[in-house]
């Protein structure tokens, strides 16, 4: 393979690896604010995943260019087409931690997270794991390792959807009249854009276990 595909190549992954690592960032941020409530950490959280979309449009012109000058063929066309489809999984991923942030901000000081904040903080930290392993896969291009990390991206990602179903009824144990529960479901709102976050995760690894591996597409 040409030596200036493969710069191109590296290019496009450095580019993804820094969108995942600023949403890694801005969710381990999200993480210390459940613990407490901190402006300037949702400040900066937000900061971290600014103009992604901006970013990730680079990214598929840059795929777009390497595919129309290069015609890669076999395992190489199926890694850039994976690319394709990851960028908008990274979006997502980032609109779902831009939720979570402004959701959980809103509200972070009106609901007592006493009795909740074992599972959400649980929770978030599968998503951290899920995001951590997916990030792994892209940097890796070992067919066992990426088989791996894919394994331990699903088992968070599993775990995440459970904490959450745990949220759920807490919440209706917890909330004892119609003003706690309104405050308590806002805050449940919030955080199904953590497990979201977690699906976005699992789907990437998805697509870059297709990209490396091959076999059969299995998208979340």
């Amino acid at each position: 393979m040409l030596v200036k595909y493969q710069e191109k190549l590296e290019i496009i992954k450095g580019s993804m690896s820094e969108i995942i690592d600023s949403i890694i960032g801005a969710n381990a941020l999200i993480l210390e604010t459940l613990e407490v409530c901190d402006d300037a950490k949702f400040d900066k959280a937000k900061e971290l995943i600014k103009n992604v979309s901006h970013k990730t449009d680079e990214i598929d012109r840059n795929i777009v260019t390497t595919l129309a000058l290069h015609t890669p063929e076999a395992k190489d066309l199926r890694e850039l087409v994976a690319f394709l489809k990851i960028t908008n999984e990274l979006i997502r991923a980032s609109s779902n931690t831009r939720g979570f942030l402004k959701g959980y901000r809103e509200i972070c000081t009106e609901v007592d997270m006493k009795d909740l904040k074992v599972h959400a903080i649980s929770m978030q930290k599968s998503t951290i794991e899920s995001l951590k392993y997916m990030a792994m896969m892209l940097a890796s291009d070992c067919v066992d390792e990426v088989q791996e990390c894919f394994t331990k991206a699903l088992v968070a990602e599993n775990k995440t959807d459970d904490l959450y179903k745990i949220l759920e009824a807490d919440v209706l144990k917890h909330a004892t009249d119609e003003s706690e529960f309104a405050h308590h479901h806002n805050m449940l709102r919030a955080l199904r854009k953590s497990e979201k976050v977690a699906d976005r995760a699992l789907s990437i690894a998805s697509l870059l276990l297709y990209a490396r591996n091959g076999g059969v597409l299995h998208q979340v």
